[in-house]
């Protein structure tokens, strides 16, 4: 093999054999590091939703940036494409490679070490494979919080929450990763490592290179670690039900509250009848609490201060909101259980549409004024569509992002009643989103299933910034190609 770290592939690397790389590639990171069982292989080349199944040369699983870097320069050497990868947890197949063989998969599962927690600068600094719910722990155990919170958390890891942005059920309070993310570690597609492992609030030098990598889904480089900042644990939270009258006005409903409890808002989840109804079908132990002709809310502050009232507050606001009659009825959580019992109702939700057969889903984001007229035109489009279209609609109001998803008929196949939903039907419910200045992806990324829709709804000028982007850091298209944008040359080099 050629000894430069860049450049086209060698004449000896084009002829060796699909087994010859898999070689290199072990005698590089051992046996451990190599998995190319097609068995084992198959947990990797299929996407969460089992929507498509790829192929790989072999998974490989690093332990150090250094060795990272390494497998990134050898597969630049030998023309092989990298998928890198962390939960698979991806909705949109962002993390999958593609049917052509000639990707392999780099799993940062090993690379899962909590490197720091600094209690005084809020912050941890952690390996980019570590699980999120871990990271949490690590953080409460210090007496504060990583308010990044999300359904899989017990599985996603913090490389792949940077690649994807990904935001959860806090985010009306902290944000999303993006605002989360301190510092970075990163190796970019030609082998180089980034490292601005930085705890610093205020660093203003120049490009915020590390905000390049959030929401790239790995096709301009492999995160390897991160800073995140931490804040306060809470030690007080009032948690309520609200079960909203029929037509109630969301956006006005949630500028209420947040006027009148500022930043103890920490949750406002919205959630219709049939959402509720697959979820309760779907526990042991459902809770008491059910939707109102209009759905339901789960609503929620909390706070670090052991002096401040957060029940009686919540019994003011809720108060004046079935004043109002936009809440037909509001039930206050009088102990951690029923708290737990009303979180665990809304975290159920996807496990029911699960049970039920599945669902097409659309992860659909418009200004937080807007909401409602995207309801009633959503739905227009439903009944013009089919009639008996049966839906699940719920997400994270608060922020203006709705899981706008359409149940699969009881006995139908999924497959093709997706691929049918998705030519169809979800075009209608995007053109909905985007004629009020929303979009098609809150959270969920674009990834391999969602590109054409990037093309389709994207700004043409903001599309060509990306691929610009994707060109400087990665001309020779070796990092997750098919994923996102392609660099301005376009077809990828292997």
């Amino acid at each position: 093999m050629s000894t430069r770290d860049n450049g086209p592939p060698t004449a000896r690397s084009r002829i060796m054999s699909p087994s010859d790389h898999v070689q290199a590639f072990r005698d590089l990171l051992g046996a451990v590091g190599v998995v190319d069982d097609p068995q084992r292989l198959a947990t990797y080349t299929t996407d969460q939703r089992q929507l498509f199944t790829g192929s790989t040369l072999a998974v490989l699983k690093p332990v150090t940036t250094k060795q990272v870097s390494d497998v990134v320069t050898l597969a630049a050497r030998l023309g092989i494409g990298l998928v890198p990868q962390g939960g698979n947890t991806s909705y949109c197949g962002g993390a999958t490679p593609d049917a052509s063989g000639r990707q392999v998969v780099v799993s940062l599962e090993r690379m899962d070490a909590i490197r720091e927690v600094d209690p005084l600068s809020m912050s941890i600094s952690v390996d980019a494979g570590a699980i999120l719910k871990r990271v949490q722990e690590a953080a409460a155990s210090a007496g504060l919080l990583l308010p990044l919170s999300l359904g899989a958390e017990g599985s996603c890891r913090i490389g792949g929450n940077i690649g994807t942005n990904a935001g959860g059920l806090s985010v009306v309070r902290y944000g999303m990763t993006r605002d989360l993310l301190l510092g970075i570690e990163a190796v970019l597609p030609d082998g180089t490592i980034v490292s601005d492992m930085r705890k610093l609030r205020k660093n203003n030098t120049g490009y915020d290179v590390k905000q390049c990598f959030v929401g790239s889904e790995g096709t301009l480089g492999i995160v390897t670690g991160a800073v995140l900042r931490l804040a306060p644990l809470p030690v007080r939270r009032a948690t309520a039900w609200l079960k909203l009258a029929k037509a109630a006005p969301l956006a006005e409903l949630l500028a209420l509250v947040r006027r009148e409890s500022g930043e103890l808002l920490t949750t406002f989840e919205f959630m219709t009848a049939r959402s509720i109804a697959l979820a309760t079908a779907a526990m042991a132990s459902p809770p008491s609490v059910g939707p109102g002709s209009g759905g339901a809310i789960l609503l929620e502050f909390a706070s670090s201060s052991r002096h401040l009232d957060l029940d009686s507050l919540m019994e003011t606001i809720l108060a004046e909101t079935v004043e109002y009659e936009w809440v037909e009825d509001a039930f206050l959580a009088q102990s951690g259980a029923q708290r737990a019992s009303m979180w665990e109702l809304r975290e159920t939700i996807p496990e029911g549409e699960k049970r039920w057969g599945g669902s097409v889903k659309h992860d659909i984001s418009v200004p937080l004024s807007c909401i409602q007229r995207f309801l009633d035109v959503a739905g227009a489009e439903v009944r013009k569509f089919h009639t008996d279209i049966e839906l699940s609609v719920y997400g994270h109001v608060g922020d203006g992002n709705l899981h706008y998803n359409v149940l699969i008929p009881q006995g139908t196949d999924r497959i093709a009643f997706t691929q049918l939903i998705e030519a169809s039907l979800s075009l209608r419910l995007y053109d909905a989103a985007a004629a009020l200045g929303g979009t098609f992806s809150a959270e969920h990324g674009v990834g391999r299933f969602k590109r054409h829709l990037l093309e389709k709804y994207g700004d043409a000028g903001r599309v060509a910034v990306m691929r610009r982007i994707k060109t400087a850091f990665d001309p020779a298209d070796i990092m997750n190609a098919g994923a996102v944008v392609r660099p301005v040359n376009a077809e990828p080099a292997y």
